[in-house]
């Protein structure tokens, strides 16, 4: 037990330390401060560092010291004698004086009677508590409560408020459903006459609970202390008020608690638990990673087993170690491991995809169910949520991080080449093919890197049953092929010999030493691009491969094998002391020292299928296209996985509700009195966006998952809660609706929506508009809608924010009114044909390039005999598709603009 500090003792120290500077001065000669001259103080400007300029300020600032010191003794003094004289006025001093009086007295002994709770690290924050409604039953956004603390200086009792040490005006237990505090009760007991003092945030139900093993028993707390007095000359009178620094006794008597079986229905919102005191949460919002509770009690190792969804992963246990960590790269669903480098090259990659589906798009119009389908599949769904702020320099064909935790790129390893070996062999050689042929996607097509692989081989990189082919089987990229599929590795190792000869030819006739020099020159089209042999080894063309391997460096060409090859960094240790990489199954980079790579990257055969697919996707080809005159053939994409309920409100245009929330460009809120632009959290702003974007609404993982990929699930969790608890005070702030939800909680299917009925959503409008207008046979009515529609599209969907779902559902909605000026300028094309132009140059500006819209527009000019315009189109078109990886129009779109250019030919039977 701790040894009391002798008061008596500390009193004295501090009387002393009170008197000494007045004492000190005294004997000095400078109790009296003398008014400088102004002949003096004009001697001081030109030359301050003098003898008599230094003394006035040190006596100025001894005065200054010996001031505060004296008046934080004097706060103290006051406080002790209010704690004995029971006086209850408050003595408040202004808080710089406060905040230099405490600094000083901690310089000193009187620092031994300040309060407990400093010496635990607590301090409370500025809040106002504001009541408001109480809680949702049932509802896990407010898993831990949402405590009111007021601002207090936890040093030697000072406040800079009487009731600014106040630990919580929580309620003494939580609402239900709410599982923070179920623990294994086995493991929490208090032994007889055991007291405990409040620090920050603590409840009778949380001490009762951490102490006495069950929250329910706070009342055995409360009777033991009620009306008894503290250190502050308070006493404890309401439960829902505890004070920090307070010292309450706990009971000695141990019941056995047991715990409590699980709730079979939920109480009414806003009726309290007969069994609890009513709950008045404060206005302030969960804190996002709040501090770990402070515990007198042993650690239970029974897994938590609570419904809660924002319990912490223990550290140390094997879900805490597979979750991902992000400072160096991602784990995948699939199990594989990425670096960052690589993690953003596949995102470049899935962007160019993207601009190529919208290129491609068919502008059919039809019901508007939300079609979402990301280039990437959900297992690399993570991959653009890593990368997401992170893209920068990364090293060239990341392949993994040294021991530093450094990215290393395949193409700045030392040595004549890698060979991998080990049971994550293949992994890391799916990795390595991923981080070569991404590489360069959105650069110079001449300097993007090629790989040379089997056909065996590359049938053990993808899926069972994947076709072994490259990027280009038909032959019709621009850049020609990248990955060039040979029979065997006699073939393989023939061509690079051949490359070897080609290259060194080159390097000879335009007189460089190396591929590096040749590629900076400007004054030539002979750039060559990386070249990288991926090949098993085999002793039957060790030596060949040595021969291609010596003209690595100079030659660019790196040979990458499976299996043990003398002379490369390999499994075994070689005569010569080449060091050694040997990977496991996890992707960790094992054996003798010194190793070229601490961890490299590993893909699964599903994962690699998937990034070469959108190569594929995203290569700039000579494309057939889609002509405007043909009728669709292609099958409209499948709405979202499991989201075929989420079908939108109907909110007509002239919908009233208390709130608009518009996601259509920046995401703002509004109420009758204008904008909503204080209180709010950016994740407020952006978990509305979900909800809006997700009528049927998402669970508290889900929205984890939108809004924090890179975070900790359980804090991210936790994040979510502070979100929503944030939106909806703001909300009933703004309205002045305490009773409304704004955010409804729906225990059957433990989603979170936003409620129809309080908030309109301009993207729900939007839907709602064009809805009308495929159900409408009015050309008029039609038109009206459309326009409405289009009038509702202020911009991208959640403009802003670059989350992948955010992208994903930016193109769907995107598409809508795309599809929406086209029809309108359908239905204005025969009377008025200058503003269907208008409505498709409009959508143009919306979707650069998007081809069937230019494919209007020249049909239009066409018809109006403007050949000039026709052409002018053309050349915008083929503008923006040059900044898409050097794309050109396809070749429907080139036959329309030549049916506009030469109408004649429609005489001989061919379309307008």
């Amino acid at each position: 037990m701790t040894k009391e500090p002798n008061t008596r003792a500390i009193r004295i120290v501090t009387v002393v330390f009170a008197l000494a500077p007045p004492l000190l001065l005294y004997r000095l000669r400078w109790l009296t401060l003398q008014v400088p001259s102004a002949a003096l103080m004009r001697e001081w400007i030109h030359e301050p560092l003098t003898a008599g300029f230094l003394a006035v300020l040190g006596q100025t600032g001894l005065w200054l010291l010996w001031i505060f010191v004296m008046a934080a003794v004097t706060e103290h003094t006051y406080r002790w004698l209010a704690a004995r004289r029971r006086w209850r006025c408050d003595l408040r001093l202004p808080r710089p004086v406060q905040a230099f009086a405490a600094a000083m007295l901690g310089s000193t002994a009187a620092t031994s009677v300040a309060l407990p709770a400093l010496a635990q690290g607590h301090t409370a924050s500025d809040s106002d508590s504001v009541p408001v409604k109480p809680p949702e039953a049932g509802d896990p956004a407010l898993g831990h409560g949402v405590r009111s603390l007021e601002s207090a200086i936890s040093f030697t009792g000072m406040t800079s408020r009487s009731d600014a040490t106040t630990a919580s005006r929580q309620p003494a237990a939580p609402p239900a459903g709410i599982g923070k505090n179920t623990r294994d009760v086995s493991a929490a007991r208090a032994s007889p006459h055991e007291s405990v003092r409040v620090v920050d945030g603590d409840t009778l139900w949380e001490l009762a609970a951490e102490h006495l093993g069950a929250g329910n028993r706070w009342p055995e707390i409360y009777k033991l202390n009620r009306k008894h007095r503290q250190a502050d000359g308070r006493a404890l009178t309401d439960p829902n008020m505890i004070r920090i620094g307070w010292k309450l006794t706990l009971p000695t008597h141990q019941a056995a608690p047991t715990p409590s079986p699980p709730r079979s229905h939920h109480p009414a919102a806003g009726a309290p638990n007969p069994t609890e005191p009513e709950a008045k949460p404060s206005s302030a919002s969960l804190p996002a990673t709040p501090e770990p509770h402070r515990s007198s009690a042993p650690t239970s190792t029974t897994p938590n087993t609570s419904n809660d969804p924002g319990g912490a992963v223990p550290p140390g246990s094997e879900a805490a170690r597979e979750q991902p960590d992000h400072s160096a790269g991602i784990t995948l669903p699939s199990q594989g491991w990425i670096s960052l480098g690589l993690a953003a090259a596949i995102a470049s990659t899935a962007a160019v995809a993207r601009l190529q589906r919208r290129r491609r798009a068919r502008l059919t119009f039809a019901l508007p169910a939300v079609a979402v389908e990301p280039p990437a599949p959900s297992s690399l769904a993570l991959i653009n949520a890593a990368a997401r702020g992170k893209r920068g320099d990364h090293a060239s064909a990341a392949v993994g991080i040294d021991t530093s935790g450094a990215e290393i790129g395949l193409f700045g390893l030392p040595g004549p080449g890698l060979a991998l070996n080990g049971d994550g062999a293949i992994a890391a050689a799916r990795a390595i093919l991923a981080a070569t042929l991404t590489t360069g996607t959105t650069d110079d097509p001449a300097t993007r890197p090629v790989v040379v692989t089997t056909a065996e081989l590359l049938a053990r990189l993808l899926p069972d049953g994947a076709s072994v082919v490259g990027l280009d089987p038909d032959g019709t990229a621009y850049d020609g092929e990248r990955l060039i599929v040979l029979a065997d590795d006699d073939a393989a190792v023939t061509h690079a010999e051949e490359e070897v000869i080609g290259r060194r030819r080159l390097l000879d006739s335009l007189d460089v030493a190396t591929i590096a020099d040749l590629n900076a020159r400007t004054d030539h089209a002979e750039a060559q691009p990386p070249y990288v042999l991926l090949i098993d080894s085999s002793a039957r063309y060790a030596a060949r491969v040595d021969a291609i391997a010596a003209h690595r460096a100079p030659l660019d060409m790196h040979p990458v094998l499976l299996g043990h090859h003398d002379g490369m960094p390999t499994i075994h240790v070689t005569s010569e002391g080449m060091p050694t990489i040997h990977v496991t199954s996890q992707g960790i980079v094992t054996g003798d020292s010194p190793q070229l790579a601490a961890r490299l990257s590993t893909l699964s055969a599903d994962d690699l299928a998937a990034v070469v697919a959108m190569l594929t996707e995203a290569q700039a080809r000579a494309e057939p296209g889609t002509d405007i005159d043909d009728s669709p053939t292609e099958v409209p994409p499948p709405a979202a996985p499991n989201e075929a309920s989420n079908t939108a409100p109907t909110q007509p245009a002239d919908t009233l509700t208390l709130v608009r929330l518009r996601v259509l460009g920046p995401v703002t809120v509004s109420t009758e009195a204008g904008p909503v632009s204080t209180g709010m959290r950016s994740g407020s702003y952006t978990a509305l966006a979900v909800l809006a974007a997700h009528p049927a609404g998402r669970t508290l993982d889900q929205l984890a998952e939108d809004l924090y990929p890179n975070a900790n699930p359980s804090a991210a969790v936790k994040r979510v809660r502070t979100d929503i608890t944030t939106a909806r005070r703001v909300l009933r702030t703004a309205t002045g609706h305490d009773e409304r939800m704004f955010i409804v909680y729906d225990p059957a299917t433990s989603r979170y929506h936003l409620d129809a009925d309080a908030i309109t959503v301009d993207v729900w409008q939007m839907l709602t508009a064009i809805h009308e207008a495929a159900h409408t046979d009015d050309d008029t009515a039609r038109l009206a809608a459309l326009r409405r529609a289009t009038e509702l599209y202020a911009g991208d969907f959640a403009e802003g924010h670059d989350h992948t779902w955010a992208t994903d559902y930016a193109t769907s909605y995107r598409h809508h009114i795309l599809t929406a000026y086209a029809r309108i300028a359908e239905i204005l094309e025969t009377e008025h044909p200058d503003q269907a132009i208008a409505a498709l140059e409009r959508a143009a500006d919306l979707d650069p390039i998007n081809e069937e819209l230019y494919q209007r527009i020249m049909r239009i000019h066409g018809r109006q005999q403007r050949p000039d315009d026709v052409r002018r189109t053309l050349r915008r078109l083929e503008q923006r598709l040059a900044d898409l990886g050097d794309a050109e129009p396809s070749q429907a779109t080139l036959r329309v603009a030549e049916r506009q250019l030469h109408p004649t030919a429609a005489l001989t039977g061919a379309r307008p």
